[in-house]
């Protein structure tokens, strides 16, 4: 076993935007030990696989991601394998015995270790951390996060869950819920507004369940304190859970412009009877009245969702009852999923008849083609509106570029004869929509006022 650093490193994200935030602070470990980030995993000499394991095979895939960089370590003898994330926390050491030429094992919530597991591996040892420390115990330093991009700076304020659905394994595989402080929050964001970040973007699994251990402030403390900080422009935060948002919580839209006209709200169901089967402990009626209250509070607020499709037991009426919800809602975007059973959920112990997956495929394609329509059908109504546009990367075509809306498209535009950086602002008109995306022109601040700063397309509301 060697004993040298490794000179350059490689890490994969899957998942979400927790795991995207990991990986920037297993990053920001290794270049502070002088090892150098590259795009090209062949050239590396450590390699890190930042896992997640929310949908069904996983730990399936992340073994067979692993071998395949196995195959570059016996071109490479001396480079250094780690596994990460959630799945690494679900496997533990059973993953060393079975990838003999893996390094290391590293779970989500012992993230701010790794420089001391690379110590251990280099003197012999093949460590596995995972668990779940206090919060107390968790290393957590903002100075030292390698922040990927320039356009958001995102910010954990609450790690794990509490909640008890019966399809998750984010419980087990990201412990229990963990807050942090207020105070520490409020710094994090300080610090990178001073950076140059004007887009802030507020992380939990359930975010909006955030407590301030040592006062108790909720949610809604936490929102109008970041919003009001000077220098921001933009606020977002996912995920939201649609039992735990209080009106206070829905006041911050109307008292904040910052916030940003767009929220993640997972149903999951449109059934009351899944819904139930689920854990979820709230039914389609809070959810509607939910969104009747956020809408009324913040004009064309764009509204995205998660649909579980053939949970176990759930019937044709049950799948009617989903698209009816969808229908009415009429959202921006779904993030729909087949029903997949995870290990140690309670889910395949209901005692419920599986859904076929032929037919579980079918129901899918049915929900992807009603929101297909929406979507075109709410897009199709931005055509003609200007936005204020955070870049977010170049285009794919010459003189293009891309970003978001305030309210969470994509678009694409011609940006002109003088394109802008990454992170910043541009006007762009609004000039073809289709269902995923939305084709502009970059305009001149001075002879084109923004007349949407938000989304204002028809949007229905509940009663």
């Amino acid at each position: 076993m060697t004993k040298d650093l490794p000179k350059r490193f490689f890490v994969e994200t899957w998942g979400c935007q927790m795991n995207e935030l990991d990986s920037q602070r297993l990053s920001s470990q290794l270049m502070q030990e002088g090892i150098l980030p590259t795009r090209d995993a062949s050239q590396a000499d450590l390699i890190l696989l930042n896992s997640c394991s929310v949908r069904e095979k996983a730990a399936h895939k992340a073994y067979s991601r692993l071998g395949e960089y196995r195959l570059l370590k016996q071109q490479r003898p001396n480079m250094l394998i780690g596994f990460c994330g959630c799945v690494a926390q679900q496997e533990g050491a059973q993953a060393l015995k079975r990838v003999p030429d893996l390094d290391f094992v590293i779970g989500p919530a012992r993230v701010g270790e790794l420089r001391q597991i690379l110590q251990q591996r280099l003197l012999g040892k093949r460590p596995v951390a995972t668990g779940f420390p206090d919060a107390s115990d968790r290393n957590y330093d903002i100075d030292l996060l390698s922040r990927e991009g320039s356009h958001k700076g995102m910010v954990t304020i609450i790690e794990g869950c509490n909640k008890k659905c019966t399809f998750c394994i984010v419980p087990s595989t990201r412990g229990p819920e963990q807050n942090r402080p207020i105070g520490d929050i409020l710094a994090e964001v300080r610090h990178l507004l001073d950076f140059g970040f004007r887009e802030i973007e507020l992380l939990g699994q359930t975010v909006n369940h955030w407590r301030d251990p040592g006062t108790d402030a909720d949610f809604a403390v936490l929102l109008d304190r970041v919003a009001s900080l000077e220098g921001l422009e933009r606020l977002r935060f996912i995920t939201s859970y649609p039992r735990d948002f209080s009106q206070e919580m829905v006041n911050q839209f109307a008292r904040h412009p910052n916030i940003c006209p767009y929220l993640h709200l997972p149903v999951q169901s449109g059934s009351d009877r899944v819904l139930k089967m689920m854990g979820r402990g709230y039914t389609t009626e809070l959810y509607f009245d939910l969104v009747d209250r956020l809408r009324n509070s913040r004009a064309g607020l764009a509204l995205s969702t998660d649909i579980i499709v053939g949970f176990p037991g759930e019937t044709q009426q049950d799948f009617q009852a989903t698209l009816d919800l969808i229908s009415k809602v009429r959202f921006a975007s779904v993030y729909a999923f087949k029903y997949s059973p995870r290990p140690g959920t309670a889910a395949p112990r209901l005692n419920q008849p599986e859904v076929p997956l032929a037919e579980a495929d079918r129901r899918l394609q049915t929900l992807f083609s009603l929101q297909k329509e929406i979507q075109t059908e709410l897009n199709q109504a931005l055509v003609g509106d200007i936005f204020d546009v955070l870049i977010t990367s170049w285009g794919k075509t010459p003189g293009t570029q891309t970003g978001r809306t305030p309210c969470h498209r994509v678009i694409h535009f011609e940006h002109g004869s003088e394109p802008a950086a990454i992170g910043d602002l541009v006007r762009v008109k609004v000039e073809q929509a289709y269902a995923h995306s939305l084709i502009g022109r970059a305009m001149s601040h001075s002879d084109t006022p923004a007349v949407r700063s938000q989304d204002t397309s028809p949007l229905p509301i509940i009663t």
